[in-house]
């Protein structure tokens, strides 16, 4: 009876089949709520390939479920009586369909788990929010890692100290108790400059079907005015698509990333990265599984252990602890300003259109691709801002103010 159904409200971010919202789902019994909602595209000015992205990933996803033989309840963005934001969607989905008991994985986003505090509170029926399991360490486990000293500095965080710590609770690249090769972390042996001879391989490409060419037509509508252009999608949308890009990320690009990770080349605004961290955010790789992959190319001689354990590094050291620092220092930390921050961020950021070469490129890949890797994002961008603050505060700059136009960051 609908009175007996669980509605599993599953979010965008989380389009995976093993998301613990869904333990337990059978097809015919629950129903399966997603919507698209203005509040959460505007939030912050989102790149327009991410909205179309998420979307098109979600609505895929979606119909897999209806393919399974669940009921899916779905609410496009541009679908009348859209109220635009999670809480009132949420609430009609509940009166739609009668449901007493509401379940859903904890947000990734602080915002959006204290609003899910509230609909619990509003809505009066059974709500549960489950802990989001794609991740190797829980919140209890990071804080208590970040508030006990086990042999580094007391207090420190350092991501490098994280890092060990995992790499022996996961077991990857272990060998007897000991990292493998005797190092725990091969940063040394990855910074090399990328000879003239050494090609690119030629990554997959995934044409957008009718789902996604229908995003991207209302992405192009109802989000003029973002950062970031639309042209040439071609992002992996689907689980077998995600796969498939993880296939070709560890045989063809893997066994260089570690050499040339902190390279730059005109043109060539990826290189040996693997560019997965969008499908793992949203649910439709596993972060697990990626270690995995990348673990057995090495084991199997297939790539070297400083590309191996420099991705692996990524993902279960730096994904891990910046979700751990987040949430241990929010809500103060989004205002903290330790840099003391004040001045506008200089119009051709939006534009990429400045002389000064490698910051143009990086923000002109940045707005046709949707990504920046380290590189790109730290030590070019990333680096410009602190300096031109710096040098333009003590009047000795070479940046001038006329640089610094009325745009501010949206």
């Amino acid at each position: 009876m609908a009175n007996e159904q669980v509605l599993r409200f599953v979010l965008g971010d989380q389009l995976s089949r093993g998301i613990s919202s869904l333990d337990g789902a059978e097809p015919g019994s629950d129903v399966i709520f997603l919507a698209e909602v203005m509040e959460e595209a505007t939030s912050v000015k989102h790149h327009k390939k991410k909205i179309a992205f998420l979307l098109s990933a979600m609505r895929h996803f979606a119909d897999g479920l209806r393919g399974e033989g669940f009921t899916v309840d779905y609410l496009c963005l541009d679908a009348q009586g859209n109220p635009g934001d999670f809480g009132s969607a949420l609430a009609q989905a509940v009166d739609r369909h009668g449901v007493k008991r509401v379940v859903m994985t904890e947000p990734s986003e602080m915002r959006v788990l204290e609003a899910a505090e509230g609909w619990r509170e509003e809505l009066e029926i059974e709500f549960d929010i489950l802990t989001d399991r794609r991740f190797l360490a829980s919140h209890e486990d990071f804080v208590s890692w970040a508030t006990t000293d086990s042999g580094r500095q007391p207090k420190s965080l350092r991501m490098e100290y994280f890092y060990r710590e995992m790499r022996q609770r996961t077991g990857y690249l272990m060998t007897d108790g000991e990292p493998e090769g005797g190092q725990w972390n091969y940063d040394a042996d990855n910074r090399k400059k990328l000879p003239n001879s050494v090609k690119t391989p030629s990554r997959p490409g995934f044409e957008p079907d009718s789902i996604t060419r229908e995003v991207m037509e209302l992405v192009a509508d109802r989000f003029e005015d973002h950062f970031g252009d639309l042209d040439l999608f071609n992002y992996p949308v689907t689980r077998q698509d995600a796969e498939t890009y993880l296939d070709w990320f560890v045989a063809e690009a893997l066994p260089c990333f570690g050499d040339w990770q902190d390279a730059l080349k005109q043109g060539e605004p990826l290189l040996f990265h693997s560019n997965l961290s969008t499908l793992v955010n949203c649910g439709l790789l596993d972060p697990r599984e990626c270690c995995e992959r990348a673990e057995k190319a090495y084991r199997n001689g297939k790539a070297p252990l400083n590309a191996v354990e420099g991705f692996i590094r990524q993902i279960i050291g730096w994904r891990e602890f910046t979700r751990g620092v987040y949430w241990l220092k929010m809500p103060d930390y989004a205002a903290a300003n330790a840099l003391d921050a004040t001045r506008p961020l200089p119009g051709f950021f939006w534009t990429g259109d400045t002389a000064m070469n490698c910051l143009g490129q990086a923000i002109s890949e940045t707005r046709s691709n949707a990504y920046a890797h380290h590189i790109q994002r730290l030590m070019v961008i990333g680096n410009f801002l602190p300096d031109c603050r710096h040098r333009s505060a003590s009047g000795s700059g070479v940046v001038p103010d006329r640089l610094f136009g009325c745009l501010r960051m949206g």
